[in-house]
């Protein structure tokens, strides 16, 4: 069964980089969709970004548009999130799932751990 696990949060001061890591195992990614969400603190999840099982097509939430980038190594069975000029309203545990499609819709009924990430002077 495929398993997901997310890692590679911190804290970072506003302007900073991170890479957050979503490593599959038990099954390969191949031809999973990647969505990543995140959830701050008193909100509901919301969508971030997300890629097609062949790396070909992503999406963005406006939020994030241009600062943040997906990609994938399936080779690694591995998804990735870039995220740069980090401000500190990025500040929440980010999640990632698999789907069908690319979609930033955060209809999941149960999600991982996740990781942290805080964005702070």
């Amino acid at each position: 069964q495929l398993q997901l696990a997310e890692s590679g949060g911190g804290l970072v001061q506003p302007g900073g980089s991170l890479r957050l890591s979503c490593a599959a195992s038990g099954a390969t990614l191949d031809f999973h969709a990647i969505g990543w969400f995140r959830q701050a603190p008193g909100k509901e999840h919301e969508g971030v970004s997300c890629i097609s099982w062949s790396g070909e097509s992503t999406d963005y939430a406006d939020s994030v548009k241009g600062r943040f980038t997906i990609s994938r190594d399936n080779r690694k069975n591995t998804v990735y999130l870039q995220m740069n000029n980090l401000k500190p309203e990025d500040t929440a545990v980010y999640y990632c799932q698999t789907d069908t499609v690319c979609s930033l819709v955060p209809f999941y009924d149960s999600w991982g751990q996740g990781t942290q990430v805080t964005v702070s002077s």
